[in-house]
């Protein structure tokens, strides 16, 4: 059952070699999409760009087309404050629960003071990990606005 309070986030298997990066951005920008948040997890041979854009479905579309490997993945983008110790009082909140955070990355907002953290849980923890950080004050943007930001 997909999860109503997640933002879906398009991955991309890349050989790291020059010119890959810019040819998913460049394919990306040419169909329209928007990218709002982005990591890349590399090794020596090859990478994993995570995007959350704007269009996840017309990005993970256009770039199978293009023969990349992509996947999508449910992931929770949440408000947080930007200052000290803020992301601490969000972990402990999940490390408490026995929730365990595959991966993480963040991005600031136009509005000052704020963070959202991009997280990732396993699928049947995602309801515990809304339920917690809520608890904790923390707000789990709608997918909606973090395709808008």
């Amino acid at each position: 059952m997909p999860c109503t309070r997640c933002a879906k986030q398009v991955s991309v298997f890349l050989e790291n070699k020059p010119g890959r990066l810019t040819d998913v951005c460049r394919a990306l920008g040419d169909a329209g999409v928007n990218i709002r948040a982005f990591c890349v997890a590399e090794a020596s041979e090859f990478g994993i760009l995570r995007l959350i854009v704007d269009k996840p479905d017309v990005a993970a579309e256009t770039l199978a087309a293009r023969g990349y490997a992509v996947t999508e993945h449910e992931v929770l983008a949440v408000q947080l404050q930007d200052r000290p110790g803020d992301l601490a009082r969000a972990l402990t909140a999940l490390s408490g629960a026995g929730i365990n955070v595959e991966y993480i990355y963040a991005f600031l907002t136009p509005k000052e003071q704020q963070a959202v953290v991009i997280f990732r849980v396993a699928d049947a923890q995602v309801a515990d990990t809304i339920a917690r950080l809520e608890e904790a004050a923390f707000e789990v943007i709608p997918a909606e606005r973090i395709y808008g930001m």
